[in-house]
């Protein structure tokens, strides 16, 4: 009779013990429903939408070009202004899809730009107390090239797969040269940098094929440092250091170009 009470009380025990656990086990799986429902929600889990799938090479890029020429030209207080120049920068890029909806790869920067002036004058006042400041002749020609890494990761809008957005960083290392010449007689400038650059460029993929998209994309954070050393009239030397942090949008890094999904 005991026994069968104390058989009785054990049994009891170990269904409440296991509808504790089964409670629990169902607990945890609702939280992670939650959490995997919270995350598609965001776009950031939804395996069904692959705007960019496995195994996918991305080809792309930008160009940019533009040239100006001024002849007695007047801009704000800068009157009697000469000069010609232009500016053209290409940036490659190659990519290749190691998981659905993200990439890693490598992106080129080669940019060139050229400034002559003749002539500017800044006249500040009017009769004796007028301050009067002149340009007789300015020459200045650099270009500047890098290579990064990159890592993008897209986020299909919906179930959309003609658009999506995108968090691309870089890791970024590169040079320039550069030549300046000025004044009468002419002195003249020489400068060799170098530049290392982490940052982070969220943007907007549009396809208007099946394999050709239209990207857009902007600076939003970066990290950098930069060095460069100069001579002047080829006999006084110098250089230079600079680092910098930001976190706000830099419209000189909008970038608009054409990508290849093959």
């Amino acid at each position: 009779m005991f026994l069968n009470k104390k058989l009785a009380a054990l049994t009891a025990a170990a269904l409440i013990g296991f509808g504790a656990t089964a409670q629990q086990t169902t607990e945890a799986q609702s939280y992670e429903l939650q959490r995997s429902e919270q995350r598609e929600n965001r776009g950031l889990s939804d395996m069904k939408t692959h705007i960019v799938p496995k195994g996918q090479w991305v080809f792309g890029g930008s160009l940019t070009y533009s040239t100006h020429t001024n002849s007695d030209y007047t801009f704000l207080i800068i009157e009697d202004i000469e000069s010609k120049g232009y500016s053209v920068k290409v940036s490659p890029l190659v990519g290749y899809s190691l998981a659905p909806n993200s990439i890693i790869g490598v992106r080129g920067t080669y940019s060139r730009s050229y400034l002559n002036m003749d002539s500017a004058s800044l006249n500040l006042g009017e009769g004796d107390g007028a301050l009067n400041f002149g340009v007789d002749y300015y020459y200045m020609l650099k270009h500047s090239y890098d290579v990064a890494a990159i890592w993008r990761q897209y986020i299909p809008l919906g179930r959309n797969k003609r658009l999506a957005l995108f968090a691309e960083f870089q890791l970024a290392m590169g040079g320039s040269e550069s030549k300046f010449a000025e004044g009468q007689p002419i002195r003249g400038t020489y400068a060799k940098g170098f530049n290392v650059s982490l940052g982070a460029n969220p943007g907007v993929v549009a396809f208007i094929t099946n394999n050709m998209a239209l990207e857009l994309n902007i600076g939003v954070l970066g990290l950098g440092y930069s060095h460069s050393k100069q001579v002047h009239n080829q006999i006084t030397t110098g250089q230079s250091s600079s680092s910098m942090m930001n976190f706000k949008v830099n419209i000189l890094s909008i970038g608009l170009g054409v990508a290849f999904y093959l």
